[in-house]
C-alpha cells in the first residue's frame, strides 16, 4: 500500500485533538512560557556585558541583584511550565492513544469474516498495541516540539536582526541545507519504520500461530522447525533496524556537520565584523547565545524526529485499519427483526469470495418452514458452511436474496437477526474465563440459575459442578483445560440460554470420540426441538431422521428429499452416505 503524505495523515489525525483543546493550548501556553526564559537570559548577558566594557559606573549591586531576580522569577515559572508539560502534556496524549485504541477496536468488530480471513491476527494485534503507543508521545511532543521551535527560531531572527542583519542572515542561510537534508533522511526513515512495524506484525503472527500451536509442534517433534521459521523472522526484523539506523545516523549526522558550520560561521565572521567595527563584544556574546538557542532547539527537533517517524508510522499504520471499507451495514431504514418464526427463503441466491474467480454457491432456491430441520451434506468445498453463513450476513449474497418471515435480511439489523440465530460450530472458542461467563457470554444478565438450567438441558451441568470450582472453574485461553465434549457441550449450553428460534449446527459433532458424539449428539436434538434448523454433517449417520437432506455441489442443490427418499434414488447421498458409515 502507497504511503500517504504526512500532510494528509496529520489531517486526519488533528479531529482527536479537538476533545482536549483546552489541555492543548494549556501546554502550548506553558511552553512559551519556558521559552520566554531561554530567550531573555542572552539579552540580560549582553547588557552586563555592554555596562562592564563601556559604562561600569552605570553597573549597580542593585541592577545586578534585580536582573538575578527577574532571571530567577522566570525560573521558577519555566519549572511550573514544564511541570504542567510533562503531565497533562503526556495524558493529553494517552487519552488521545486510548480515544484511537478504542475507534480501531469497534471498527474491527464491524468488518466482515472476509476480512479476518485475510488478515494475521499477529499484525492487527501490533496495530492496536505498539503502534498506537508511539502516538501517546507524537500526540503530545509534536505540537509542542514544533511550537517550541518555531517560537525561538522567530524570536532569536528577529532580535539577531536588531543586532546585525548581514551576520543574521548568513546563519539562517544554513537552515534551508540543513531541511533538504532532514528530508531527505526523513523519508528513509520513515520507510524502514513502516517496514520495522510490519516485520513486527510478522513476528507477532507467527509466534502466536506457534505457541497455539505449542502440542501440535511438540507432538511432531518439531520445535527446531518453528525455531528456524522464528530465526528467519527475527533476521529479517534485523536488517530492517539496520537499515532504519543507517538512516538515522546520517540524519544525526548531517546536522552536526550544520551544527559545527554555523558555531565556526559565527566565531570567524562575528570576529571579522568585531575588528571592523560592525559588532560589540557584548553583542557577538550575544549572539554566540542565541545561536546555541537555535542550535539547541534544531537538536531537539533532531532528535525528536525518530518519535516524529514512529508517531507517523502508527497513525498510517492505525488509518489503513480505519479505512478498510465494513462491506456489510445496516441500510439507513433497516428495522428490527421481531417475533421470529423461522421462515427462510434462499431466492437465486449465488456467492463467491472477493479473491476468488469460481462460484461458492450458484442459483440456490430453498424454502425451510418454521421449525423444519434441513442438513446439508455433499463435498468438501460444497457451499455447506457458506450457506449458512449467509442466513445471519456474515458474507453477502452475491446475487439473488434471502428473506426471514418474508423480509428481506437487508432490510434489518444486524443485531437483531443475529439475535435471532444461535450457531454451534465444529472449532469451539471458548473465551479466557470461567465456564459460568462462557455460558452466559451471550446474554450477560442471565441469573446463576438460568444458566444452570441451560447447561442441563446441554448435558453439561453434571460434568461442571465435579470441576474443582463448578461453574466458577477457570477454563484457561481456549478452552484448553476442558475437553473436547466438555466444550461442544458448554457451546451448547451457550445456545440453550440464547433460546433462539432458528439453529444453525455446523459439524458440531465431527471432531468428537463417539462416546462424546452420542451425548453431544442428543443434547443437539433436545436443542432443535421447535427451531428452524440447519444442520452441516460430516458423519451422515447423524442425519438420518432430518426432515429434509439437501446435497450441496459446485453446481448447487443437486438432491434432497429425506434419508429413506435419497437412499432409494442411489444417486450422490447414497454414495456419500456408503462411503460415511465404511468410515465410522
Amino acid at each position: 500500500m502507497k504511503s500517504k503524505r504526512p500532510k494528509h495523515l496529520i489531517g486526519r489525525f488533528m479531529p482527536y485533538f479537538k476533545p482536549y483543546l483546552g489541555v492543548l493550548i494549556l501546554d502550548l501556553f506553558c511552553a512559551a512560557l519556558t521559552t520566554v526564559c531561554e530567550l531573555v537570559l542572552p539579552l540580560i548577558v549582553r547588557y552586563i556585558t555592554d555596562k562592564g566594557m563601556n559604562d561600569l559606573a552605570a553597573l549597580t549591586v542593585q541592577t545586578v541583584l534585580t536582573l538575578g531576580g527577574v532571571y530567577l522569577l522566570l525560573r521558577v515559572i519555566d519549572t511550573a511550565a514544564n511541570y504542567v508539560m510533562a503531565s497533562m502534556g503526556h495524558i493529553m496524549g494517552t487519552r488521545i492513544e486510548t480515544d484511537m485504541r478504542r475507534d480501531l477496536f469497534s471498527h474491527l468488530q464491524k468488518l466482515p469474516y472476509s476480512y479476518y480471513d485475510n488478515t494475521k491476527i499477529g499484525q492487527l494485534m501490533s496495530r492496536i498495541t505498539s503502534d498506537l503507543f508511539d502516538v501517546t508521545e507524537f500526540a503530545h511532543h509534536c505540537p509542542e516540539e514544533f511550537f517550541i521551535a518555531g517560537l525561538k527560531i522567530s524570536a532569536a531572527f528577529i532580535i539577531l536582526v536588531g543586532v546585525n542583519l548581514p551576520l543574521t542572515l548568513i546563519i539562517f542561510s544554513f537552515l534551508p541545507l540543513m531541511l533538504a537534508c532532514s528530508m531527505f533522511f526523513n523519508k528513509r526513515m520513515r520507510r524502514a519504520f513502516k517496514k520495522s512495524r510490519a516485520q513486527v506484525g510478522e513476528i507477532n503472527s507467527q509466534v502466536e500461530d506457534s505457541l497455539l500451536g505449542i502440542r501440535v509442534v511438540k507432538s511432531f517433534a518439531a520445535e527446531r522447525i518453528e525455531e528456524e521459521k522464528f530465526e528467519e523472522g527475527n533476521r529479517g526484523f534485523l536488517s530492517i533496524k539496520q537499515e532504519m539506523y543507517h538512516a538515522m545516523a546520517g540524519f544525526h549526522s548531517t546536522t552536526r556537520i550544520y551544527d559545527g558550520v554555523m558555531y565556526i560561521a559565527v566565531v570567524v565572521v562575528g570576529a571579522l565584523f568585531m575588528i571592523d567595527g560592525q559588532i560589540t563584544p557584548a553583542d557577538l556574546m550575544a549572539y554566540l547565545l542565541y545561536v546555541s538557542t537555535l542550535l539547541t532547539s534544531i537538536r531537539r527537533i533532531v532528535e525528536f524526529t525518530e518519535q516524529f517517524q514512529r508517531g507517523m508510522t502508527g497513525i498510517e499504520r492505525f488509518l489503513e485499519v480505519i479505512d478498510t471499507p465494513v462491506d456489510i451495514v445496516d441500510a439507513p431504514d433497516a428495522t428490527e427483526l421481531t417475533d421470529v418464526k423461522g421462515d427462510i427463503r434462499f431466492e437465486g441466491v449465488s456467492f463467491r469470495y472477493n479473491d476468488e474467480k469460481n462460484q461458492v454457491l450458484r442459483n440456490i432456491n430453498l424454502h425451510v418452514a418454521p421449525g423444519e430441520t434441513i442438513a446439508l451434506v455433499g463435498p468438501s468445498g460444497g457451499g455447506k458452511t457458506t450457506l449458512c453463513n449467509l442466513i445471519p450476513r456474515f458474507y453477502e449474497a452475491t446475487e439473488g436474496r434471502i428473506l426471514v418471515d418474508g423480509k428481506d435480511i437487508r432490510t434489518l439489523t444486524q443485531a437483531s437477526l443475529r439475535n435471532a440465530i444461535g450457531v454451534v460450530q465444529q472449532d469451539v472458542y471458548l473465551f479466557s474465563g470461567t465456564v459460568f461467563e462462557n455460558i452466559a457470554y451471550g446474554r450477560p444478565d442471565a441469573t446463576y440459575e438460568q444458566v444452570q438450567e441451560a447447561a442441563r438441558m446441554a448435558g453439561a451441568h453434571e460434568f461442571i459442578t465435579q470441576l474443582a470450582d463448578g461453574y466458577d472453574t477457570y477454563v484457561g485461553e481456549r478452552g484448553v483445560k476442558l475437553s473436547g465434549g466438555q466444550k461442544q457441550r458448554i457451546s451448547i449450553a451457550r445456545a440453550f440460554l440464547k433460546n433462539p428460534p432458528i439453529l444453525i449446527l455446523d459439524e458440531a459433532t465431527s471432531a468428537l470420540d463417539n462416546e462424546s458424539e452420542r451425548v453431544v449428539q442428543q443434547s443437539l436434538e433436545r436443542l432443535a426441538v421447535g427451531r428452524t434448523t440447519f444442520t452441516i454433517a460430516h458423519r451422515l449417520s447423524t442425519i438420518r431422521n432430518a426432515g429434509r437432506i439437501l446435497v450441496l455441489t459446485d453446481d448447487g442443490i443437486a438432491e434432497q428429499g429425506n434419508h429413506a427418499e435419497l437412499m432409494e434414488k442411489k444417486g450422490l447421498y447414497y454414495e456419500l452416505y456408503q462411503i460415511s458409515t465404511a468410515c465410522e
